[in-house]
């Protein structure tokens, strides 16, 4: 079974407060396409302009760190195919610490937090008082060798200052992040392998993924 983690990607919608709505239209449209090609012969070219923060997103290191590893340098095994494990938020927990993870075998594992966030999707609510993790979760994270980090809400970290401590330390420590999530609470807890392998683009932190778990055989 397949369960799709992502949220779709639609012209005009707000991610984050801030950034632009991407802009989806034609580039070469059917109609317009006939004058190119055969009799009854029609193509679509389509023409997307977003920021690389749209939708259901990855963070690699150089979304933090100049130095960091770009989108195409990240290895596919620190994005596909990982051994996923969810962690479900208290109703109401905006901070999240080191205890949600109860002491989890999370090594080389794919750490998806479900804080149920995302039934505010596209709402004005989604963006004031969001659920994060808090530095000292990600230490704990970080030191006992997470893969991969995820959360379904607007931010891995608290916005109500400019510091961003889950991302420095995750980043710095080469574990992509993926924010903005939704459907976990369709997961079961453990059992599942986790995707989210983003384009493969040079000079760039951050892009959309189709994020999604495989339930069942490999």
């Amino acid at each position: 079974m397949l369960i799709d983690l992502s949220h779709t990607v639609e012209h005009g919608m707000i991610t984050y407060k801030g950034l632009p709505a991407p802009i989806i239209c034609d580039f070469l449209s059917r109609e317009a396409s006939k004058a190119k090609y055969a009799a009854d012969t029609t193509f679509h070219i389509g023409k997307i302009e977003m920021v690389a923060n749209t939708g259901t997103y990855v963070d690699a290191p150089f979304h933090r760190y100049a130095d960091g590893k770009d989108l195409a340098q990240l290895p596919l095994e620190s994005l596909a195919h990982l051994d996923g494990l969810v962690f479900h938020a208290k109703p109401g927990q905006r901070a999240i610490g080191p205890e949600l993870f109860e002491k989890a075998d999370v090594r080389g594992k794919a750490v998806l937090v479900h804080t149920g966030w995302a039934k505010h999707w596209r709402t004005d609510r989604y963006f004031e008082g969001h659920p994060f993790l808090t530095a000292v979760a990600a230490e704990w994270l970080k030191e006992q060798g997470a893969a991969f980090v995820g959360i379904d809400s607007l931010n891995i970290d608290s916005t109500e200052t400019g510091q961003r401590p889950v991302h420095t330390i995750l980043l710095a420590a080469d574990i992509p992040i993926c924010e903005h999530m939704c459907k976990l609470e369709q997961l079961p807890d453990q059992g599942f392998r986790f995707h989210a392998a983003p384009v493969k683009v040079t000079n760039f932190g951050t892009f959309p993924v189709r994020a999604y778990a495989v339930i069942g055989s490999d």
